[in-house]
């Protein structure tokens, strides 16, 4: 039931953007320790883009190593690790 529901109301098909907007929708489960998951669709079409990950930290270590050794390169902000990859 929707009343059992928990997180931030805005989650549950809030619209985001201009015009009418898209709804997003978070999820959260015990089952999903580390998952992220994007669907794009128009009538009778589905694009859906998945990653998935193990509940250790090892799926993050190059990200974090590369932001380190790069991190005195870079001035001001930087969003995205693929701003920092060559």
């Amino acid at each position: 039931p929707l009343s059992e529901v928990s997180g931030v109301p805005g989650t549950r098909g809030a619209a985001v953007g201009t015009g009418e907007g898209v709804q997003v929708h978070a999820l959260r489960l015990p089952s999903y320790i580390l998952s992220c998951e994007a669907l794009f669709g128009l009538p009778d079409e589905r694009l859906t883009i998945r990653h998935d990950a193990g509940s250790s930290a090892a799926p993050y270590v190059a990200g974090t190593l590369l932001a380190i050794r790069r991190v005195q390169e870079i001035t001001g902000l930087v969003r995205g690790l693929d701003a920092l990859m060559d």
